[in-house]
């Protein structure tokens, strides 16, 4: 009697298990939209430094710390707080030039002399200075300005403008749509968001009085979100 419950028992769950896997997930249509807000940005991140040529490396670092020093203290004295000052890249290497001999045939390559450079990241925090910052940069012996980048510190609160905007797209597509396809919307079922910005950075290649010279325009930034919805559809009536 106890085999034949057993037995049952397993004929009920081989029933079951197949009622089970036939539940099948609700109809959508699953669209995406977006929103976007422009904004001037309110930091700017410069970057700079100075590289030096010498017979001897420790002439050269010698030489391109001095530069350094003096290229840091012209931007404490331009407002720039310590901490907005970050050395980035820190480099001393030998200068090589090809022997010449009397035969055809050249000598090997010898040491010519060693180039140390220094390299420093500025955060310029209000970005209507960042002119004066540059400057400052070329005019305390700077002769490396690499680029500008400006930026959004406060990107996410500013973009909730841009997500109400980003959630009505994706439900006017979403309705278009359902319209075609003679149901309608129900409640959303799945919302995911893909946020991000169009940055305008201005690369600065050029050294000297140029450079210092140059006009800086700042610009908008393009802040940009991008969501996917997923909305239950049903019968029309």
């Amino acid at each position: 009697m106890k085999n034949h419950l057993t037995l049952a028992v397993f004929g009920i769950a081989l029933i079951a298990t197949p009622a089970l896997a036939q539940v099948n997930p609700p109809p959508v249509i699953s669209v995406s939209g977006e929103g976007t807000v422009s904004v001037p940005p309110d930091l700017a991140v410069v970057d700079g430094g100075v590289t030096t040529d010498a017979k001897t490396a420790r002439e050269a670092a010698e030489a391109n710390n001095a530069a350094m020093a003096k290229v840091l203290a012209a931007l404490k004295s331009a407002g720039i707080a310590e901490k907005d000052m970050q050395t980035s890249r820190l480099s001393l290497f030998p200068q090589y030039a090809q022997q010449t001999r009397p035969n055809p045939n050249p000598g090997p390559n010898v040491i010519s002399g060693y180039r140390a450079s220094n390299r420093v990241t500025i955060r310029v925090r209000d970005v209507t200075k960042v002119a004066g910052t540059i400057d400052a940069l070329v005019a305390s012996g700077a002769n490396e300005v690499g680029g500008i980048n400006f930026m959004v510190t406060k990107a996410s609160q500013l973009l909730d403008d841009a997500r109400s905007d980003a959630i009505a797209d994706a439900r006017r597509k979403a309705e278009i749509y359902a319209k075609a396809a003679g149901v309608k919307l129900g409640a959303p079922i799945s919302i995911s968001e893909d946020s991000g910005s169009a940055p305008a950075p201005m690369m600065l290649r050029k050294m000297g009085a140029d450079v210092a010279s140059a006009p800086v325009a700042q610009g908008e930034e393009v802040l940009r979100v991008n969501v996917s919805v997923s909305w239950e559809i049903k019968p029309a009536q």
